[in-house]
């Protein structure tokens, strides 16, 4: 597999904004949504929160992913993308996601995606997340699917 470095950084610099653009055209020709309202880059600033960017061997921009706190030991993970022919990238993203908030205490991460998104709904259940219940505003939507995951060292909520 491929080698990506994946580190923290805001989610409006230049590189970032072009990763959100790319997953928003890419959700808007699957789901009919580009997942904007959706996300707020707020969201994943501060305590509790992050967005990773990952970058390939020559410093390029492949893909990214956040969190947020949603409740008491639950992070919600948010705008998980990476970009066509980068092998690898997305579960990168997600193992560093995964880590990180277990190192902030969180139990489990959940998510939200479109039945529609069958490529995305696979790539989760492959990474061990189950199926939910629809949380928060998803709930009642048929078109939404939600997963969890528990992480193995998360026990407390982030202080």
């Amino acid at each position: 597999m491929p080698y990506y470095l994946i580190q923290p950084e805001d989610p409006e610099t230049p590189d970032a904004l072009v990763l959100l653009d790319a997953l928003s055209d890419t959700l808007a020709a699957i789901t009919g949504s580009s997942g904007r309202a959706s996300f707020s880059p707020d969201d994943v600033r501060g305590e509790g929160a992050i967005f990773l960017i990952a970058r390939d061997s020559a410093g390029r921009p492949v893909g990214c992913g956040a969190f947020r706190p949603l409740q008491s030991g639950v992070a919600e993970l948010k705008r998980m993308y990476a970009a066509p022919g980068t092998q690898g990238a997305g579960s990168a993203l997600l193992e560093a996601l995964e880590a990180h908030a277990a190192q902030l205490g969180y139990a489990e991460l959940w998510l939200e995606t479109r039945l529609v998104n069958a490529r995305a709904v696979r790539f989760y259940e492959r990474k061990a997340y189950q199926r939910i219940p629809n949380f928060g505003k998803y709930a009642g939507r048929p078109e939404a699917v939600c997963f969890a995951k528990r992480l193995p060292s998360g026990s407390s909520s982030p202080a």
